[in-house]
């Protein structure tokens, strides 16, 4: 009798540790599983209790029976607990934000922006690249011309005729402005030689160096209409693109419905980009075209001193033929 009692509770012990390893960790199954681990030692305790103990070593064998019974379902306890709490973490961790990119670099929002938000990026860089190609190629164009017709003027201040203003005119070269102007009032004077009016050739002069001048100015000014339209469209082009990422942010809080700043957050961000993207278009061509406009205008005053001179020239070498003409007529 003794040693069915023995083997029956093996039996349950054995049966009750499988039982343990093999369902599923759920509270449920926790709970019923504390509640029968105490009860493990009544059930022991009733046979004992019914039956002097006369077989001494039978005790212990079920004791140790029901030991590493509490000890398997304690172990899986452990392990389930553990496991519950790790699957959220990584849950948490793999998340993200409502599906708007995380990476809030300038590239990483024209990345994610929208096509028409894209397109006036892109418009708006081409603008900042040709401003600052003109910066560099017209300002060194103006830089060199400026200095060109200083040395001009120094080398003309002693000339006292216009013949010999042409002949030093001649090797300032090709693009000479000195050069041009000397070489329109020589052909005017060449061709009103048998003209007696002497103040219609100086007019007609003024008016040829008044057109020379103003040919040159135009010249110098090319690429400046650029900067002026790109100053003034720039920051409403960059406002366009802002006005239609924000549209298309709040279009994504309706369809989303939520107003989590972390949602909306990322949309708007890149709607505000093109406006950055204008300013930085727009304050450059502002400045630059008004830095061009002081050195074109002062480029033509000295464009337009240099044409005097030239009339000057013309207009005593008139003077002096018509005096040696009278004072040898009265001869």
């Amino acid at each position: 009798m003794r040693n069915l009692t023995a083997s029956i509770l093996l039996a349950l012990g054995l049966t009750s540790s499988a039982w343990a390893d093999t369902t599923p960790a759920t509270p449920e199954n926790q709970a019923a599983a504390q509640v029968a681990a105490p009860a493990t030692p009544a059930s022991h305790a009733a046979p004992q209790a019914a039956e002097p103990t006369t077989d001494a070593p039978s005790a212990p064998d079920a004791q140790t029976v029901a030991a590493g019974t509490t000890e398997n379902i304690t172990a899986t306890e452990t392990v389930t607990t553990e496991e519950t709490v790790v699957a959220p973490i990584e849950e948490v961790s793999g998340s993200q934000p409502g599906g708007f990119a995380t990476d809030l670099s300038v590239w990483g929002m024209y990345q994610n922006a929208d096509v028409v938000v894209k397109t006036v990026m892109v418009g708006l860089v081409i603008a900042s690249v040709i401003t600052w190609a003109l910066f560099f190629s017209k300002g060194t164009e103006l830089l060199m011309a400026r200095r060109r017709l200083c040395k001009e003027q120094l080398a003309l201040a002693e000339v006292a005729n216009l013949d010999a203003a042409v002949k030093i005119a001649a090797d300032f070269g090709n693009r000479s402005v000195s050069r041009l102007l000397l070489s329109e009032a020589q052909s005017e004077r060449a061709l009103s030689v048998d003209s007696i009016d002497k103040v219609g050739t100086k007019e007609r002069t003024s008016f040829r160096m008044e057109r020379a001048v103003a040919a040159i100015s135009r010249h110098m000014g090319r690429g400046n209409g650029y900067l002026a339209t790109i100053g003034a469209i720039s920051p409403f082009v960059g406002l366009f693109g802002t006005v239609w990422g924000i549209m298309n942010s709040f279009i994504g809080i309706a369809h989303s419905q939520t107003t989590n700043l972390a949602v909306v957050a990322p949309g708007i961000a890149e709607a505000l980009l093109a406006t950055a993207l204008g300013l930085v278009a727009a304050i450059p061509a502002v400045v630059i075209y008004n830095v061009f406009a002081r050195v074109i205008s002062s480029y033509r005053g000295q464009v337009g001193d240099m044409a005097a001179k030239a009339i000057l020239l013309l207009g005593r070498d008139l003077d002096l033929a018509e005096s040696k003409a009278e004072k040898a007529e009265a001869r």
